[in-house]
């Protein structure tokens, strides 16, 4: 018995509902930071305030906000957002990305998870490996002095630099295993992201956003 043709456009538009729901992608940008709340824009609808505990959607949750970031559970993974980030995600695509955007000096910030603590780092194109302050990688618990002993040559003069691998680094969706750094110790006050990461991100820039998307 053949189909109908009411029965056919029925069908047709669920199957447009469905195609579209396998294609959701969220993005989550903070915009505003309180203890305990967190003003985010959630795919580019108005700012809204959430509080701790709040769902943002169906798989998406704020569990902890203070004054300097707000963390997301995101399909039960944690992720760190800092003023200013953006967090984007894709059921269509198998490729990880995150969505960074530039501060007041026009620097891009990533809150990155490096060996499972948390730190913020400054996004380096001209620094041939992610570069951590000494004082950083105590905090992170790393024994960089067990790394490759060189030097680097900063404003104060040359300073010794260990040559680590980490263990791994997490930029929202975005992890790497394996990753070179080196250690400062001295003239350095700002983690960087340099280009042992970047190296296997694609990079794309529109206007104060920049997306990283993970190649291999």
């Amino acid at each position: 018995m053949p189909l109908s043709v009411k029965y056919l456009k029925r069908l047709s538009a669920m199957s447009l509902l469905v195609c579209s729901a396998l294609s959701h992608a969220t993005d989550i940008g903070v915009v505003g930071l309180f203890p305990g709340k967190a003003i985010l824009v959630v795919d580019g609808a108005p700012p809204k305030t959430y509080t701790v505990g709040s769902n943002i959607s169906s798989d998406t949750k704020l569990i902890d906000a203070d004054r300097e970031s707000a963390t997301v559970m995101v399909n039960g993974k944690r992720k760190v957002l800092i003023l200013g980030q953006t967090v984007h995600r894709s059921a269509a695509s198998n490729n990880s990305s995150v969505v960074l955007k530039a501060g007041d000096r026009g620097h891009f910030m990533a809150q990155a998870t490096v060996n499972g603590g948390s730190v913020n780092m400054m996004v380096d194109t001209g620094a041939s490996l992610i570069a951590l302050p000494a004082a950083d990688a105590i905090r992170l618990g790393i024994n960089y002095k067990k790394g490759q002993l060189s030097s680097s040559r900063t404003a104060g003069g040359v300073v010794p630099t260990y040559i680590i691998k980490l263990d791994t680094v997490r930029i929202g969706d975005v992890e790497l295993n394996q990753v070179d750094a080196s250690v400062i110790e001295g003239g350095l006050d700002v983690p960087l992201l340099g280009m042992s990461f970047l190296n296997r991100m694609e990079m794309r820039r529109e206007g104060d956003q920049m997306t990283l998307t993970k190649r291999y």
